[in-house]
Formats: structure tokens, sequence, C-alpha cells
């Protein structure tokens, strides 16, 4: 069984990442959804939330998608969920060589490879700091997050259904 790891902070997880977790299962057998604690990051939502709202997302995909969290080195995760290939969405430039550096990190800690995806075109805008934004100002999420993660946002910020 060939797996792999989809890992963030998810904050909040949004229709891009879900787009990147459904294509992963076109080449994996497996995709673990690793959330990451990352206390160096201002978080909207505590891990437990984030692992919620991603685990809403993904029930109808059934056993192939399992969500967990985490609060380690990524290598020291994987190595315990046996796991040595991660997947990243790259959306631009910027990003791949963001992820570029710590793919090449990643490899000489611990010998795993990285996949990069492009999310679908309908989804290469997003990102959750642009969700955290339009959720600020109780702006339309249609088409930018699952309605679960919809509703957890109007109530972080105090907006009406």
């Amino acid at each position: 069984m060939k797996k792999a790891v989809y890992p963030g902070t998810f904050d909040p997880p949004h229709l891009g990442h879900l787009d990147i977790v459904e294509r992963s299962l076109k080449i994996f057998d497996k995709v673990v959804v690793a959330v990451a604690e990352n206390p160096r990051k201002y978080l909207l939502f505590p891990i437990d939330e984030r692992v919620e709202m991603f685990r809403e997302m993904v029930k109808d995909l059934g056993n192939r998608v399992e969500v967990k969290s985490f609060d380690s080195l990524l290598v020291d995760f994987m190595r315990e969920e046996s796991i040595d290939i991660i997947v990243r969405g790259v959306r631009l430039f910027t990003d791949f060589e963001y992820e570029l550096q710590i793919a090449l990190t990643n490899f000489k800690l611990a010998g795993v490879e990285t996949v990069f995806m492009m999310p679908s075109q309908e989804f290469i805008h997003i990102s959750s700091t642009i969700v955290r934004d339009v959720a600020s100002y109780c702006g339309d999420l249609s088409g930018l997050v699952h309605p679960f993660v919809e509703r957890k946002l109007r109530e972080k910020f105090g907006c009406g259904s």
C-alpha cells in the first residue's frame, strides 16, 4: 500500500486543500492529512477544531483518508506512521520556492520524497489567509470552504448565517 502524508496547519481548511487530497487519492492508496500544531504561527482555530473541520470535509472519501494532528518534526511523524512521501500543494512560483527548501531539508533529514501538486484551476486562488480575511468581514465564503467550515468561521467571527 502506497501512503502519502499531506501536512499543513490548515487554518482553516478550504476547498483547495480538499482538492489536493482528492487528487492525491488518484496516485496513492491512502493519504494521511497531518494537521500541524505549529506554535510559531498565530492560529485562528485550535488544533482539535482544525482536525474536526478537515475530518468533516473528507468523511465521504472513506477509509483511504485519515486526519491526524502532530506536534513534532514532520519527518518524525512520518517515521511513526511508516510514510515516506509528502504531498504539497503549490499555487504560485513563490509557494514553490519556499516548498522546495522544505522538501530538500526533509530529504536531507530523512530521505523522504515530496510530490508537488497544483490545485485545480477553480481553487488555485484560495488560501487560508484569504479565507480568514473574507470571513472576518462576514463575506461570502461559498466556493471557498466546505459548509461545515463556513459555519465554524461564521461562529468564530460572530457572523449571522
